[in-house]
């Protein structure tokens, strides 16, 4: 079973890939991130979450801006709260300190992965206090960026956009990176018929699922016209504990950080000839969308 630290922002794909993370892995920590919602939100819910699995995975809370400022959230589809129209349960959970960049430097072991599903600051500033931290984890798996259209913006994914120094800082910093981005998890969806699967597992991990699920969905009928949701951040998870599910190839992958247009682009070189710049991202192309749904429900207690 791997182990991990997951960098997130919860919100309602981050809160289902805890779980599967939990499922899966040994999670050593959690550590928080201004994105999806403010800081003080994504650390209530990620407490939230370590309630609702009944686990003592510590929390700690992280960067409540951008490294150039604030921080821009993600209200539209997720809700102030980062968890719209999830019922809350009453619990006695707290952070285990807010010094989240201290805990990625001090915490892992050579085979702990680190799992970052929301901007990347935390990380950008473990890197900023020692550019060795990354040669001491086994390796970095990202829910950010796409090697084709965007989603804020044309070309642009939310997690990397939202702090697109940190990104091409980490994106340079000679880590073993995996990255999962658009192109790869739309091709991984929930849909009405996945809720009504869980609708009849009688467990608070599946309640919680069918009532993200059916935020996630209204929501996306307004956007999209569609009641279905790409599941983002279980992809990082699923690259970690289930590697067999996606194919990757190896590219050379920058952030943009000026462009008037492209800022927070990641810009991946897919050409088949005349490359230049070393491979630097492990990039997802596919994956078993069958298959990781399997796995995803099988973690909500769907048999």
């Amino acid at each position: 079973m791997p182990r991990m630290i997951v960098d997130c922002d919860p919100g309602h794909d981050d809160a289902i890939a805890l779980i599967v993370a939990h499922e899966y892995a040994e999670v050593v920590g959690v550590t928080t991130v201004a994105g999806n919602a403010p800081l003080s939100a994504t650390t209530t819910n990620a407490l939230l979450m370590m309630a609702l699995l009944g686990v003592d995975t510590p929390v700690y809370s992280g960067a409540s801006e951008a490294l150039a400022g604030p921080a821009p959230h993600a209200q539209a589809v997720h809700g102030s709260s980062g968890l719209g129209g999830v019922t809350r349960m009453e619990h006695d959970r707290t952070v285990a300190g807010t010094d989240a960049v201290g805990f990625l430097l001090d915490a892992p072991r050579p085979d702990d992965w680190i799992v970052a599903l929301g901007p990347l600051t935390n990380l950008a500033l473990a890197i900023e206090r020692d550019p060795g931290w990354v040669r001491r984890v086994a390796g970095i798996s990202i829910m950010g960026g796409s090697a084709g259209v965007g989603n804020v913006t044309r070309v642009a994914e939310f997690n990397i956009w939202a702090d697109p120094e940190a990104a091409a800082r980490v994106f340079r910093s000679g880590a073993d990176l995996t990255m999962c981005g658009l192109n790869l998890t739309h091709q991984f969806r929930s849909s009405d018929a996945v809720t009504e699967r869980l609708r009849n597992v009688d467990s608070p991990l599946a309640a919680f699922a069918v009532e993200s699920f059916d935020y996630l969905h209204a929501r996306m009928a307004e956007f999209i016209g569609s009641r279905d949701a790409a599941l983002h951040d279980p992809c990082a998870v699923l690259a970690v504990t289930h590697p067999e599910l996606l194919e990757t190839e190896m590219r050379a992958v920058d952030v943009e950080t000026t462009g008037t247009l492209t800022r927070g682009m990641t810009v991946v070189d897919q050409r088949v000839t005349r490359r230049r710049d070393p491979n630097n991202v492990r990039v997802a192309y596919r994956i078993d969308a069958a298959g990781a749904m399997d796995v995803t429900l099988a973690a909500l207690g769907v048999s």
